[in-house]
């Protein structure tokens, strides 16, 4: 962590159970990501000082915000912090431009008006400062509430589902003029988010919690491609999980083997894990290779496998396949490909199917 980043550990058993730590440097974005209850919210809560914990400390920057054993324990307004809720928390008798003013008390009277116009500018509100919220769609009411977080020069911004409550194009919107902003604002920035493409696109690094732990934390791709155990692959978002047993390492061809369902699979070299051994497996939908009917290829040889379609869904101009694994009726194998790759292959529900596993796109992980 750098000089102007924070840093914190903090533990409790109620009312949600806590213990985690987590860095996040100066101009670096961090998401926490996870199911409900899992104390998202709550960290951020417990950092602006609205929450205090059982044990643990808050340093921002030089600061100490929180130390628990020292007793050390600064109010909201000693903090310097941005919040953005979920829902704006604006004051509804107060214009755009008096909701951001209100929060520049610590500038001089004379020059918080010019700053309030300023912050509103920043943020697109340019020509609507006038306007009370109930006058403002939810993305103006957002960015609204975004200038005013802005407006105490905090030393750390903390979003919380700040996206959540407006529709899809005004959420890209608002996306997009976050990644902007973050140009000029050198400052920690957390986010607490459902949406795990919004957590991808957005962030430097995710912290993956669950039930008030931190069960992985890295550059989003590397979580999603690599996760550390079925339970993060679970909450990333991945069907395909399956257990198999490792069969055999070959170093000279630099494949490891593995046995699943009767077949023979071959991934990429890891021997992180010993012959014999019982592990879980993982693949994503990007790694499934339909076999074209009209026009076999070489690469329908890599890790062949057959089936009957039990399930195609067809989502506009993609179709979500759930392939029923050869003689096995409990195991599914979930891809998509093209709507019209589907019509083409006659992919239909009771029809034979096969598929390709790419060897570079099985992930091992240890047995839960």
């Amino acid at each position: 962590m750098d000089d102007n980043g924070v840093k914190l550990n903090i533990c409790q058993q109620q009312p949600i159970p806590l213990d985690v730590e987590i860095e996040c440097s100066a101009g670096e974005l961090l998401a926490l990501v996870g199911p409900s209850g899992s104390g998202k919210s709550t960290i951020l809560r417990t950092i602006a000082g609205l929450h205090q914990p059982d044990t643990g400390f808050i340093h921002c920057g030089q600061e100490v915000w929180l130390d628990r054993a020292r007793n050390i324990q600064l109010p909201t307004q000693s903090r310097h912090i941005g919040f953005v809720f979920q829902d704006y928390a604006l004051f509804p008798h107060l214009t755009a431009l008096q909701n951001v003013t209100i929060a520049l008390g610590h500038v001089d009277s004379k020059t918080r008006k010019g700053r309030a116009f300023e912050l509103l500018e920043q943020v697109n509100l340019k020509g609507l400062e006038d306007r009370l919220p109930d006058g403002l769609s939810g993305g103006q009411r957002q960015r609204v509430a975004l200038a005013r977080a802005l407006a105490r020069e905090p030393k750390i911004l903390l979003l919380d589902e700040p996206f959540s409550a407006v529709d899809q194009v005004t959420r890209r919107k608002l996306q997009q003029e976050l990644v902007i902003l973050r140009r000029d604002i050198q400052i920690p920035i957390l986010l607490v988010t459902h949406d795990l493409d919004e957590a991808a696109m957005l962030a430097d690094r995710l912290y993956v919690l669950h039930k008030g732990q931190t069960l992985q934390n890295g550059k989003p791709g590397d979580v999603l491609r690599n996760p550390d155990n079925a339970l993060v692959a679970r909450l990333m978002g991945h069907d395909n999980i399956f257990s198999a047993v490792v069969e055999a390492h070959d170093i000279t061809q630099g494949l490891t083997r593995i046995h699943w369902r009767g077949l023979s699979l071959e991934l990429e070299l890891n021997q992180t894990f010993e012959v014999g051994k019982s592990i879980d497996w993982v693949i994503h939908p990007a790694h499934i290779i339909m076999h074209r009917r009209d026009r076999p290829s070489l690469g329908e040889r890599e890790n062949p496998v057959h089936g009957v379609v039990k399930e195609l869904l067809e989502l506009g101009e993609t179709a979500v396949v759930s392939l029923e694994l050869e003689g096995d009726e409990t195991t599914y194998l979930r891809f998509t490909v093209s709507r019209h790759s589907a019509r083409r292959n006659g992919l239909a529900v009771g029809v034979d199917a096969s598929v390709s596993l790419l060897a570079e796109g099985i992930h091992l992980m240890p047995q839960s």
